[in-house]
């Protein structure tokens, strides 16, 4: 099953195609803002019933150095397989369209970033015929982005800082400025960028900081993260009301409690909490 940090880590790219020459000169190359980015399909599936996908997969057009493609692959761990895969993959590409490939990597922590940056051949020492050297991302060479200001200059290379050090303690300071930044952007320039970010913490300490930030600094906005903190806070309204007034709260109920996001609902549940006789009989008529 794909984890939400997993299409965070990708996705991101095809929100924001140009994002990949803003983040190559931390990688160590110059790649040039692309005149025009297409995002291109990712199932590379041949003929045969083996099923292949490339998690992103975009096409740039530059003045420098013409059509080339970027293959973006999000990778959480340290995995044997994935070095066929991805040569694999760019062989692919490069004989389907007849365009020079490149690959990127996504890591969140230090170790797999060490792993993917090796170059990796699929020969014997001495005859390494193909060998793969992918661009890494990660969280050993992303900008530690602490200043709202420098967050609000690129707000979608802000998200991707939270993402790629989402394990380490920089990431507190990170989202603290990135919601400041937010707090002056059109709401359908943050709304994505909320959500990326709250998937790209998947269930990190940090995501609770993000939750609340969200909840807090942006609570104009209407984003299925601001939604969803704000349920679980009526919620848990509702929970405290019922023990305080000494009403036995059976797992069913708190389950069903917990359980629902709808906010119209949750507020008849929390008025009806003040005055019933068992916590049940909050859900009458429901």
């Amino acid at each position: 099953m794909v984890s939400p940090p997993h299409e965070a880590m990708h996705r991101i790219f095809q929100h924001d195609p140009a994002l990949f020459s803003r983040v190559s000169r931390f990688l160590g190359v110059d790649v040039p803002t692309p005149l025009k980015a297409t995002a291109l399909p990712t199932d590379l599936t041949e003929a045969g019933p083996v099923e292949r996908r490339v998690d992103t997969l975009l096409r740039f057009e530059t003045t420098e150095q013409g059509a080339f493609l970027l293959a973006v692959e999000a990778q959480g761990k340290k995995d044997p397989g994935k070095p066929a895969s991805w040569a694999y993959y760019t062989a692919y590409l490069w004989t389907k369209y007849r365009l020079p490939t490149a690959l990127l990597v996504v890591c969140q922590d230090h170790a797999t970033a060490r792993w993917a940056q090796q170059p990796m051949s699929s020969g014997p020492p001495q005859l390494p015929t193909l060998t793969l050297r992918p661009l890494v991302a990660g969280p050993h060479n992303m900008p530690v982005i602490t200043d709202p200001d420098e967050a609000r200059a690129d707000l979608v290379l802000a998200g991707l800082a939270a993402i790629t050090h989402a394990a380490d303690p920089a990431v507190d300071a990170i989202l603290k400025a990135l919601s400041t930044a937010l707090r002056d952007a059109p709401e359908d320039v943050a709304n994505p960028i909320v959500e990326f970010t709250a998937q790209g913490l998947g269930n990190r300490p940090a995501k609770h900081l993000w939750r609340n930030l969200v909840a807090v600094d942006l609570s104009f906005y209407k984003s299925y993260l601001v939604e969803e903190v704000r349920a679980e806070s009526r919620a848990e309204d509702i929970l405290v009301v019922l023990e305080q007034r000494g009403l036995d709260v059976s797992d069913d109920v708190r389950t069903r409690i917990t359980d629902c996001t709808d906010p119209d609902v949750l507020r008849r549940w929390l008025i009806r909490a003040v005055t019933a006789p068992k916590a049940e009989e909050i859900f009458q008529d429901e």
